[in-house]
């Protein structure tokens, strides 16, 4: 199915290019670095790996312009099929001529399916649910947790889903078939299979059930895709992901890498519900058993830690909405940590968010002036400090992949971590 509008080409891996010393770091890690380089092309553009793809869930990146998106250096943009189903619904983006033309965005595009929001809106949890299963998580263990208060706006079966939506309560339905139709119009260069998202604190059995029902589904996106992709003719062939869920355990995980794998797709989404530390085995069971020609998408992560761990083990590109939602609250990244701008103690700092970066914000503004904007409950200040911590972000994965060309990987992940996790 693949077409010659899409394909990803593999670049360097850390052992073929290290110096002895570097070769050493590879061995301790297990003898099993599996990082690489690459790139994904695509009919709007390429895309260097590893890369963090920027969210504009409504087709915007919040409170930045698509101009500055490209500024900060982002080289792709993700939006949510679920959100644009809704608001303003798929046949206008199809109209406007696909996301990237609607949005004023030039270059490639992603959408996932909806399948999260589906579940954890429809759950009551609003934008995100707690994956830990130590007892804080909002969920109470139940294979059909509601949150506390909340009634229950979606419904599995093994068809598809029914919800309301949360904007107005109106009824929907979401089927694979449906999904695939609905990211077609929204025209994405890289679309996601339908899944079912669990969390951690489902039961084995449910584990195992969904998982069945997710391979189902992923064979029906691919006939859908198939069908749409031919009958769509003249519009640029549209990449398709299959997801991979499974939760924490190894053999489900293995499970999905496998069935998927052997699929048709273009590529591959690691989705689900992961705890912090074991996110890098978990990303590893899956790329160890993945076609190593296809790229591997890790879905919702940009912490520091996670992104090296992420690389690590073989993930190319990945996505969260942290950058901007933090920049909302007046957090702003810096190479020893996250810092929030609201501090008395930036009142009068006359100097930019952090010294020496290359940002737009960082070259024209000061830690005072936003600090008033903030304060001021002034709009723009969002903007200022979202670019910000998008460039910080986009920057940290990019200077990660020149590590693997060059043969530094570890050190670099030593020194960026190391200042970025001191609390100086």
């Amino acid at each position: 199915m693949s077409s010659s509008a899409f394909s990803f080409t593999l670049g360097k891996r850390l052992r073929e290019t290290a110096p002895a010393a570097a070769e050493a770091h590879v061995e301790a890690n297990g003898g099993g670095f599996q990082g690489r380089t690459g790139t994904i092309s695509t009919p709007h553009g390429d895309i260097k790996t590893p890369a963090f793809i920027a969210v504009g869930t409504k087709a915007t990146v919040k409170a930045v312009l698509p101009e500055s998106v490209a500024e900060l250096g982002a080289q792709a943009v993700l939006a949510n099929a679920y959100h644009l189903y809704l608001q303003p619904g798929p046949d206008i983006l199809d109209e406007a001529g696909g996301l990237g033309k609607f949005m004023n965005w030039s270059g490639p595009t992603f959408t996932d399916s909806g399948g999260f929001q589906v579940m954890s809106l429809g759950a009551g949890f609003k934008k995100v649910i707690n994956m830990n299963a130590d007892g804080s998580t909002h969920a109470t263990g139940a294979d059909d947790d509601v949150a506390p208060g909340k009634e229950r706006l979606a419904h599995i079966d093994d068809d598809g889903v029914w919800f309301k939506s949360h904007l107005n309560g109106d009824k929907h339905r979401f089927s694979p078939e449906i999904s695939m139709q609905v990211q077609h119009k929204i025209g994405a260069d890289i679309m996601f299979a339908f899944d079912e998202l669990t969390t951690l604190m489902n039961s084995r059995g449910y584990q195992e059930m969904s998982l069945e029902r997710t391979r189902l589904w992923a064979l029906r996106c691919l006939a859908e895709h198939q069908r749409l992709t031919e009958e769509r003719v003249g519009k640029p062939y549209q990449a398709l992901f299959g997801v991979l869920q499974g939760a924490q355990y190894e053999d489900l995980r293995r499970k999905a890498a496998r069935d998927l794998g052997a699929m048709d797709f273009d590529g591959f989404g690691l989705g689900g519900a992961f705890e912090k530390e074991n996110l890098g085995t978990i990303v590893r069971w899956c790329t160890e058993e993945l076609p190593e020609n296809k790229p591997r998408h890790l879905l919702g992560i940009s912490e520091p830690d996670d992104i090296f761990t992420a690389i690590e083990n073989g993930a190319d590109t990945f996505d969260c909405v942290s950058p901007t939602r933090v920049a909302r609250n007046s957090a702003f990244y810096t190479p020893y940590g996250r810092k929030n701008l609201s501090n008395a103690k930036f009142k009068k700092d006359f100097g930019p968010l952090v010294d020496g970066c290359d940002c737009y914000t960082c070259s024209n503004y000061t830690r005072a002036y936003i600090q008033h904007l903030f304060k001021s409950n002034e709009m723009v200040s969002h903007t200022l400090i979202s670019i910000h911590n998008e460039r910080f972000t986009v920057k940290l994965v990019d200077d990660a992949r020149l590590s693997i060309e060059d043969g530094t990987f570890f050190d670099f992940k030593a020194e960026v971590l190391g200042k970025y996790y001191s609390g100086k």
